[in-house]
């Protein structure tokens, strides 16, 4: 409600939806031999959020033990970003593609559109079944880069700069030496970056 007051989420804003990996360095092979878990430098921390395009302000978020996939994140992301906020139009890469998220988004959330592009999943050319999904073909399939589906879909590199941005002011490693600490430090972060863009707009 104070990023609405202070102008951060505009009348009609879209949310970009999308996760980065904040390194876990500091987590020490001797934590894991104590904890009875395997040490390996595959494991990292995932921060999935949904920021506002315009502002990049942080609406929801979530934090998992990487590498793992991307779409069960989503409805989780949405429900914290729409308690407050009800948005015109939601983005996300091929990775959060399902119907069930199109769904949410816009017949339980009310949000107006959703712009997730088709993931074949080894399906080849054939057409989804399902209704959200083949309005996606339809938005995307032989579309000049012009297009307006595709200058709406490019909004969604917004929350590639946001993490940057994050990254840049608050680093990109995190200090838990635990996944429940690890994830309390994420929620913290995306507290801090909020109040940074909070106290800019002042």
């Amino acid at each position: 409600m104070a990023a609405t007051d202070r102008g951060l989420i505009g009348e009609k804003p879209t949310a970009a939806v999308d996760g980065t990996g904040l390194e876990s360095r500091h987590t020490s092979r001797y934590f894991f031999t104590r904890s009875g878990k395997k040490h390996t430098s595959r494991l990292w921390t995932k921060l999935t959020i949904a920021a506002d395009t315009r502002t990049h302000f942080f609406t929801g978020a979530t934090a998992t033990t990487g590498p793992s996939n991307d779409s069960p994140q989503f409805p989780r992301v949405m429900a914290q970003a729409s308690l407050v906020v009800t948005w015109d139009r939601v983005l996300a890469d091929a990775a959060f593609d399902a119907e069930e998220h199109h769904r949410y988004a816009r017949e339980d959330l009310g949000v107006r559109s959703t712009v997730i592009p088709l993931n074949p999943r080894g399906q080849g050319r054939k057409w989804p079944k399902t209704t959200y999904r083949r309005q996606m073909v339809k938005r995307f399939r032989k579309k000049p880069r012009n297009s307006r589906y595709r200058r709406v879909f490019g909004q969604r590199w917004q929350v590639e700069s946001a993490f940057s941005r994050h990254k840049r002011r608050l680093g990109s490693a995190l200090g838990g030496r635990s996944d429940a600490s690890r994830e309390r430090e994420c929620q913290l972060r995306v507290l801090t970056h909020n109040l940074m863009l909070l106290a800019a707009h002042g």
